[in-house]
């Protein structure tokens, strides 16, 4: 017996049409599973893309030149401003420090109980006006030295935040002082939200003119950022700025290339993500198997009747492979368009720009179909292992 094509989709849509409920009901499997793959993929790429633009911004773009302690005077204070003039250069700031400066004592006249020791080991840092810009931090209290500061040698200094909670120094209204191997400096501002050289929250850092008080006379450091893809070219360019005549000296310590660690971060996230959404076309494909099984045996007279009138083992599995994956189909379709829409939706209230992979959407309602086909396979094998005969009693 020769069973026309066209039968076998009539047959099949006949089929799914004949329950319509449990079809709307197994078809929501297939909804769901293929809308969990297409969100997740979709809010993976997208929350990936916005990962990797912060890692691009915060650490892409930094920039820290190590200047030797001998021969003395590499680098100039001063230097910085010239480094600044390169195209790409953002900011840039010059830092002292050394081994004697890492441990100082450093005492708060702001007491307030007689029994409570303010003497703590701090870090004392001399450097330039410009430094608040070059470590991304801000000012919460106060203001930090100028080069007015620089220039009278004023005995000024500026705490990071958690120096400033060590020492007790949580206002600047009386102009509290702070003593440094027994000399008084004023403090003019507390540094914090610091997003680059995080260390200098827990330090003093003094005009780089009264540095030479602590053994700090020459520039250690010079801190410097650039803009989205200038870093490798000012790694080349800054020795040069900084010090003309001994270039070679100065220990440049550029951002590695950002492509392996971006490739990274967006293979994990879509790695992780896929699995979810596998594990939801999984459970999506058992509600089609299990809801098509009992189908079959639904059917067993019908299947009976069929096979003794002439249909083959192959057009009874066939009819039943059809309307599985009709179903998977469907589902596939309306998962696509579900998911694209949720997608966009999580961008548009994230404030993100969405990244839709057309490929997805295209290939989605052809994995619904692939579930279905795989999810109808056993059942319609069964269905065509059925005698006639025992099938019609």
């Amino acid at each position: 017996m020769i069973v026309d094509i066209r039968d076998l989709w009539i047959e099949a849509l006949a089929g799914m049409l004949a329950r319509p409920m449990r079809s709307a009901l197994t078809t929501l499997g297939t909804v769901l599973g293929i809308t969990t793959l297409v969100v997740t993929l979709g809010v993976a790429a997208t929350a990936g893309n916005q990962i990797v633009g912060r890692f691009d911004e915060l650490i892409a773009t930094a920039i820290t030149v190590e200047v030797p302690d001998k021969p003395a005077g590499l680098v100039a204070w001063d230097a910085p401003a010239a480094l600044t003039r390169l195209r790409g250069v953002t900011s840039a700031a010059a830092l002292a420090q050394n081994d004697k400066s890492s441990n100082l004592i450093v005492t708060a006249n702001t007491l307030v109980d007689p029994t409570r020791v303010t003497g703590k080991s701090l870090v004392v840092v001399g450097s330039g006006p410009e430094l608040p810009r070059a470590t991304h931090g801000r000012m919460t209290r106060g203001r930090f030295f100028d080069r007015g500061h620089v220039e009278r040698h004023d005995r000024v200094a500026v705490l990071g935040d958690q120096a400033a909670k060590i020492l007790g120094v949580t206002g600047l209204e009386s102009s509290p002082a702070i003593f440094i191997g027994g000399r008084a400096y004023t403090v003019i501002g507390i540094l914090g939200d610091l997003r680059r050289e995080r260390v200098l929250s827990t330090a003093v850092i003094v005009p780089s003119t009264i540095g030479a008080d602590f053994g700090l006379k020459n520039v250690t450091r010079v801190l410097v950022n650039t803009t989205l893809g200038a870093a490798g070219l000012i790694a080349t360019q800054a020795p040069v700025a900084l010090s003309p005549n001994r270039p070679g000296v100065l220990r440049v310590v550029a951002p590695p290339s950002p492509q392996h660690a971006r490739d990274g971060v967006q293979d994990d996230v879509n790695g992780l993500f896929l699995v979810l959404g596998l594990v939801s076309l999984v459970v999506g494909a058992v509600g089609i198997a299990n809801v098509t099984l009992v189908t079959v045996m639904e059917r067993v007279a019908e299947i009976g009747l069929r096979r003794s009138l002439g249909a083959a083992r192959r057009h009874i599995a066939a009819q039943f492979l059809l309307e599985s994956t009709l179903t998977g189909l469907t589902g596939g379709v309306i998962g696509a368009c579900l998911g694209l829409v949720v997608v966009v939706a999580v961008s548009a209230a994230r404030q993100w720009t969405p990244v839709l992979d057309v490929r997805l959407a295209l290939a989605a309602p052809l994995a619904g179909a692939l579930v279905g086909l795989l999810a109808g396979l056993y059942p319609a094998l069964r269905a065509a292992r059925m005698e006639p005969v025992d099938a019609l009693r």
